[in-house]
């Protein structure tokens, strides 16, 4: 794993745009085509303006999917990942349909979880994923793989349960008003299968985050640290800001200043 610390979430959102960009620009050079995963959340608000004003880019040949979805939510609520994934995606880069084939592929909350799970997951695993951009959240999860996390199964979505954590995270950050309307389960790519992808861009802003990104780069990788597992894959990048990256030790603090290696 590659670090990259910034002064601000606003610099590292930059910074981490830059990287998404040039690799973008570089799969579809090689592929003619690029598959990408999209996190969602406050976390990741700097770097998907960023990367979507960036220039160069073919949106045209991109395909999309996101990272989890909550079951049961209407995608007009403000807490959808769909509507998330519309309006800060879809909409500013013009991603749609190309010769029939759709370019992107939103998890219906409102649908029979199981049958969304495998059928957006047999189209995710069609093809490889160029790459997966990822948070991490405060409890440590990957995606919406709560501790302890699943780390053995090979299913590319599952249906997961919330954690209490995880779901007061979403009301501190506005998006419900109180813990009771934050739905019980959601739909979530499997740890596994996030690893799957070529390369993995992680942006984890904030000082609500440092906790989370101590357990991720200092304790055992394991189930009740699941963005640990990011630490199992040789080309991935964490994004951190000086106040995520808080807690970490001096030594590593100072080493991870540098330049990411690409």
């Amino acid at each position: 794993m590659q670090i990259k610390i910034l002064d601000d979430k606003k610099a590292l959102g930059q910074a981490a745009a830059e990287h998404a960009a040039k690799s973008l620009r570089a799969a579809l050079r090689e592929n003619g085509a690029a598959r990408i995963v999209a996190a969602t959340g406050a976390s990741q608000f700097e770097f998907l303006d960023s990367l979507t004003s960036a220039a160069d880019i073919d949106w045209s040949r991109v395909e999309l999917f996101h990272l989890d979805e909550y079951v049961g939510l209407p995608a007009t609520h403000p807490a959808s990942f769909r509507k998330y994934i519309l309006e800060r995606i879809i909409l500013r880069t013009g991603i749609g349909l190309k010769t029939g084939i759709t370019q992107y592929h939103l998890l219906d909350g409102e649908g029979d979880p199981q049958e969304i799970a495998k059928r957006v997951g047999s189209e995710l695993i069609s093809r490889p994923i160029d790459i997966a951009f990822v948070g991490i959240g405060e409890n440590g999860h990957l995606a919406f793989n709560d501790p302890p996390a699943d780390f053995a199964s090979e299913e590319p979505y599952l249906v997961v349960q919330l954690d209490e954590a995880c779901r007061r995270q979403q009301v501190n950050e506005g998006w419900f008003s109180q813990l009771a309307d934050v739905p019980m389960r959601a739909i979530s790519m499997s740890i596994r299968q996030i690893l799957r992808a070529k390369e993995i861009i992680a942006v984890v802003p904030e000082a609500r985050k440092a906790l989370a990104v101590q357990a991720c780069l200092e304790e055992e990788i394991g189930p009740m640290a699941p963005a640990s597992a990011l630490r199992n894959h040789k080309n991935t990048a964490l994004y951190l800001d000086r106040d995520s990256a808080a807690l970490l030790k001096a030594s590593k603090r100072s080493v991870s200043q540098g330049s990411v290696a690409r």
